[in-house]
């Protein structure tokens, strides 16, 4: 197995069926000044469904989780935010949205992958959409309900649409959006599971339990094509059986799409 950046500047689509990537804005961590003074910002990630569900779809009976369930599964029909940067990239975030033709209003349902304030410190551009930020979900007006996410069962939203708990960066209670079905297979958006491409030296310094993301690192690598993760460039995972289909030209032509071109309406 073997790691490369993916090609291309923000925003970078990965066209899927039925969900879409588009990396909005590319997380970063440079060393600043004297010291050990970082300037940060957290990756930023939109994850849009090729069409809209049926109406009906979320009037399914949940089972047993408060509403919880179907509640998501609501959710997951409009425009998914995974992370949404800090405070201080507002704008920033505000136009990489409004260049997909998505307002904050049609945000349905914000993912947080733990709680550092580069990665959720624009939360309150959403007042309307459901949050699930770490293990905590709860619908606009602040109705939380549970969801069973802690018992280490991965949550579905959609088909090919899961939140898994990717515990160890920020402590036990770290998430992770995994989108199945992409032209480029499956992307996994990690937050600081994986702090950049070639990290493998520098992650643990920045770890409440490395023991445990290491556990979820190598989980991420297993299924993961592709991974966004929270302070760099997307990055490629090339396993030999796909480096053989790949010269032979199996997937060779399987490119994301880079700049302003829109995904299929949704």
């Amino acid at each position: 197995m073997r790691t490369e950046p993916l090609r291309g500047a923000s925003p970078l689509l990965v066209p899927g069926d039925p969900y879409s990537v588009v990396v909005l804005l590319q997380g970063y961590a440079e060393p600043e000044g004297v010291g050990d003074a970082v300037r940060a910002d957290g990756s930023v990630t939109l994850v849009l469904p090729q069409t809209r569900g049926p109406a009906s779809s979320h009037r399914k009976s949940p089972r047993g989780s408060g509403g919880a369930e179907a509640a998501l599964e609501e959710a997951a029909r409009g425009p998914i935010l995974v992370d949404t940067g800090g405070p201080w990239a507002r704008e920033a975030l505000l136009r990489a949205l409004a260049g997909q033709g998505v307002a904050p209003g049609d945000v349905k349902l914000v993912v947080g992958t733990h709680g550092h304030s580069d990665h959720i410190g624009n939360l309150g551009l959403f007042p309307g959409a459901a949050l699930l930020v770490s293990h905590d979900f709860c619908l606009p007006g602040g109705r939380y309900l549970p969801h069973g996410l802690g018992e280490g069962q991965p949550l579905r939203l959609g088909p090919g649409l899961e939140v898994w708990a990717t515990p160890g960066h920020g402590g036990q209670r770290d998430v992770s959006v995994v989108v199945a079905g992409t032209a480029l297979g499956t992307v996994v958006v990690a937050g600081d599971v994986f702090e950049r491409d070639g990290d493998e030296d520098s992650w643990q310094a920045l770890s409440e339990d490395p023991a445990a993301q290491e556990r979820s690192r190598k989980r991420v690598l297993v299924v993961a094509d592709v991974v966004v993760p929270g302070h760099g460039p997307p990055f490629r995972v090339l396993r030999e059986a796909a480096q053989t289909e790949t010269e032979g030209g199996g997937n060779s032509q399987q490119e994301p799409v880079v700049g302003d071109e829109e995904p299929a309406p949704h």
